[in-house]
Formats: structure tokens, C-alpha cells, sequence
């Protein structure tokens, strides 16, 4: 029902000779106590400061950070009248997503590991989201949480470097950041991957030049360490972002950042470390590895796969593949005997290197489909904020900063195929920050559209 002025019944009517036509659409100002414990939360998450500092492993500040997040976001929200969850086509297939994880817990080869897995790993990874995809609710907000994480990312990507330089090496790579989700110099260069696009952003919203030297130096900083991991999925996803901002960078006319990346390419081309182009040639080439890991995945691909295909409708259980591998390639009982006696997330033993496949083995193909829908619709919300904002002045730093969760997820659709960590924070913080990014367009589109829109003509 309309009334004569053109407003909704359920909708106050804007006083006559009212500039606020906007208004209506602006969300009311919420408390910043949840979204900065979250800040802190994603920092802690990622750094790990209990490794470097005694004692505060024991206080576990992460899990009280994060806890104090979920709760000061759930009461603020009580207190002011408002739902504390976005009801999203993502929000759903991720509950759905649980949902499936803990029906199947039960049938799964090892029922306690599979429900540790959940309260671990899982539930960290879907806080995350959940807390992102809620508090993350304007611009300015979306803008800190990528200046965090370019910050953050710092620290990790300077301690590969010196690993490289000081020649601390482990299986003729370096060590990767000292925090468990960074480790690994796989997992170093899959966080650093992520970042980096919105590093890139804003870079290129930055004005001040100070800002954007300090962030060209950080962008320079991330890509070395992801090279210097050796880490073949790493150059992979690297080279994709690459590959996808040239391809934007140009199609916006913008030619001088495109003949600035070329010339830097061209120029860090003769500073590849010793045996990197040999590395990454075992890509295309398995039996050229000498460490032998490139036939090791393939066969646990191979074995993955035709798992996978056989098992449609009940998988091994929530991060069971690990055990489901050791069975299918009939290894040794002391191998299935250490997984099973051994706290998630299992370091005895390997995993399939593929989020897909994880998924297929241990949710079957439902918990497969979920996360796939999951990836797409999330590429679609961060495309379409970024095409609807490209014409409005006030929001090209929201079109930007969707152009940077667009290429961050792209790349770790890439990655996925190459990593295994399909229940970690990595895949769900960047779906998350799509979710975001649709929330802020849906905040301040509106009234960025109203303020753009041309005055209507006297009559």
C-alpha cells in the first residue's frame, strides 16, 4: 500500500521541504565495542602472541577475545531492538553447512575425532564469518578491517623473508610464521594470497602519498614472501590475482598501473631465488619433484577422487579424510593408529591437498554442493557491489574494496585446489568479507543513489 506522497504506510513520510530524503536508509549507529573486539580477535587469530610471549597461552586471550565478540555483538544488538543475525542466502547455506557437518558426525570412521574437529577448527572458522558478516555494517568499517589485515600480514610476511635470508630451513623450505595457522609456508603464502588483494585496494583508493608508499612497500612485501615459500599452489593463486587486477586495471583505462606492474615483473624476474622455475615446473611435470611430494598428492588425489565417487551421500566424516587416506592407500596400522590417537589437527599425518575434496570425502557430495554454492553466491555479491557502486562517486572505495574480495575469493577458489585447510578461518574470512560487502552496499547505496540522483524538475 503506497500513500498519495509515494512512501510505504509502514514508513514515516519526510516532512514537506525535507532535505533528508536519504535518511530512512541510513541504519541506526551501532555500538563500536563488538567490531573492534573483533579487530583484536582477527589479529590474536592470526599472530599468535602466546608463541612469543609466556604466559599468555595459558589465559587463551584469543578464545576470551572472541567469545567477548560474539557476546558484546549479541547483546548490543538485544539492547537496541535489532536481530543479531543477517538472514542472507550465506548465512543460510552456511548454517546448512553445519547442519550437514553434525548429522554426519555420527557415521563418520571416528566419530570423537570428527565432533573435535567441529569444536576446534570449525567453530573458530564460522564465528569468523558470522561475526565479520554482522558487524562489518559501513564503509569505514570495511575499510579498517583491510588496513588490519594488510597490517597484520607484516610481521608473517617479514619472518618468511628473514627465514629465507637467515637460511632457517625445514625439508629444503623455509619455516613458515610461528602462529598454527601460518606455520606451514603453504598456509603462509594461501593468508598472504588472501590479504593481498585488499592491500592492492587500498592502495589504489589511498590519496595521501605517504599511504600509498607505505602500502606499495607492503604489496612488494607480501608477494616476496609468497615466493619465497616455494609453495607451488601459492604462485598459482599469486599469479591469478595478478592476472585479474591487469585485466581490471585495464579495462578501466587505467594504463599507468598496468605499466607499472609489467615493469616490475620484468624487473623481479632476474631475482627469482635458486630453483624456484624448477619447482614450480614440477607442476606440470609430478615425476621431475625430487622430494617426492608432487607424486605423494597425486596419488592421494587419485585415491580422493575415486573415493569421493563412490560415496555420494556419507562421507568419512568432518576432516576424516585423513584417516580414510591412510585406509584407501593401505599404509601401515601404526599410520591409521597415530591419527587415531593423535589431537586434530593430526600433524603425523597428510591430508588431501584439495578444499574440494575434502569436502566431497567428508561431507559427500551435499556438504560439496553447499560449498561451492557457498564460493559462487559470494562472487556474485562482491561482482555486483562493485558494478552498482563503479557510478557513484561516494562509494568507489566500496567498488574498489569489492573488487579486492572478488579477486581474494577467485584466488582461493584457485588455492582450494592445491590446500587443505577447508575448515580453517581462511575460506569462510573471505566469503565473509562478500557478505560484508553486500551489507554496506545495502547501508549506504541507497543514500549514496538518492545524494547522486539528479533534483526532480519544478513544475
Amino acid at each position: 500500500m503506497i500513500g498519495s506522497a509515494g512512501a510505504e504506510w509502514w514508513r514515516p513520510a519526510a516532512p514537506a521541504g525535507s532535505t533528508q530524503a536519504g535518511t530512512a536508509a541510513v541504519p541506526a549507529k551501532e555500538s563500536p565495542v563488538p567490531f573492534v573486539a573483533l579487530l583484536l580477535f582477527l589479529v590474536l587469530l592470526l599472530l599468535a602472541p602466546q608463541a612469543f610471549v609466556p604466559g599468555v597461552g595459558r589465559v587463551r586471550i584469543a578464545l576470551f577475545t572472541g567469545a567477548f565478540a560474539i557476546a558484546a555483538h549479541c547483546w548490543t544488538r538485544f539492547a537496541a531492538g535489532r536481530p543479531v543475525m543477517r538472514r542472507t542466502r550465506e548465512m543460510w547455506l552456511v548454517g546448512a553447512l553445519l547442519g550437514w557437518a553434525i548429522v554426519t558426525i555420527p557415521l563418520s570412521v571416528w566419530p570423537s575425532g570428527a565432533a573435535q574437529v567441529l569444536l576446534g577448527d570449525y567453530v573458530k572458522a564460522l564465528a569468523v564469518f558470522w561475526l565479520l558478516s554482522n558487524t562489518i555494517t559501513t564503509l569505514p568499517r570495511l575499510r579498517m578491517v583491510a588496513w588490519t589485515l594488510s597490517l597484520t600480514a607484516v610481521p608473517m610476511a617479514a619472518t618468511g623473508v628473514w627465514n629465507f635470508l637467515s637460511h632457517r630451513m625445514a625439508q629444503g623450505r623455509i619455516v613458515g610464521y610461528d602462529a598454527p595457522m601460518v606455520v606451514n609456508p603453504n598456509d603462509l603464502a594461501l593468508v598472504l594470497n588472501l590479504i593481498l588483494p585488499l592491500t592492492v585496494a587500498l592502495f589504489l583508493i589511498s590519496r595521501r602519498p605517504v599511504a600509498r608508499g607505505l602500502l606499495g612497500g607492503l604489496i612488494a612485501l607480501d608477494a616476496s614472501a609468497i615466493v619465497l615459500t616455494f609453495s607451488r599452489g601459492g604462485f598459482l593463486t599469486l599469479a591469478t590475482t595478478i592476472v585479474l587486477y591487469l585485466r581490471t586495471l585495464h579495462s578501466g583505462r587505467e594504463l599507468r598501473w598496468v605499466a607499472a606492474a609489467l615493469m616490475l615483473a620484468v624487473v623481479a624476474a632476474p631475482l627469482l631465488p635458486s630453483g624456484y622455475l624448477d619447482r614450480l615446473g614440477t607442476i606440470t611435470n609430478i615425476q621431475a619433484d625430487e622430494t617426492g611430494s608432487a607424486q605423494e598428492r597425486w596419488e592421494d588425489t587419485q585415491a580422493a577422487l575415486g573415493y569421493a565417487l563412490t560415496h555420494p551421500l556419507v562421507g568419512d566424516g568432518l576432516a576424516m579424510n585423513i584417516i580414510q587416506l591412510c585406509m584407501l592407500r593401505e599404509w601401515s596400522s601404526n599410520c591409521v593408529e597415530a591419527c587415531l590417537n593423535a589431537a586434530p589437527p593430526f600433524p603425523s599425518c597428510l591430508v588431501v591437498h584439495n578444499m574440494y575434496l575434502a569436502y566431497a570425502m567428508d561431507l559427500a557430495w551435499p556438504g560439496l554442493a553447499l560449498f561451492l554454492l557457498l564460493l559462487v553466491s559470494c562472487v556474485r555479491g562482491a561482482v555486483r557491489v562493485r558494478h552498482r557502486c563503479a557510478g557513484l562517486p561516494a562509494l568507489q572505495d566500496l567498488s574498489r574494496l569489492a573488487e579486492a574480495i572478488w579477486i581474494a575469493l577467485v584466488a582461493i577458489a584457485v588455492a582450494a585446489l592445491f590446500n587443505p585447510g577447508a575448515y580453517t578461518v581462511v575460506p569462510y574470512l573471505a566469503t565473509a568479507l562478500a557478505v560484508a560487502a553486500v551489507a554496506v552496499y545495502e547501508a549506504e547505496g541507497r543514500a549514496a543513489a538518492v545524494t547522486a540522483a539528479p533534483a526532480p524538475a519544478a513544475r
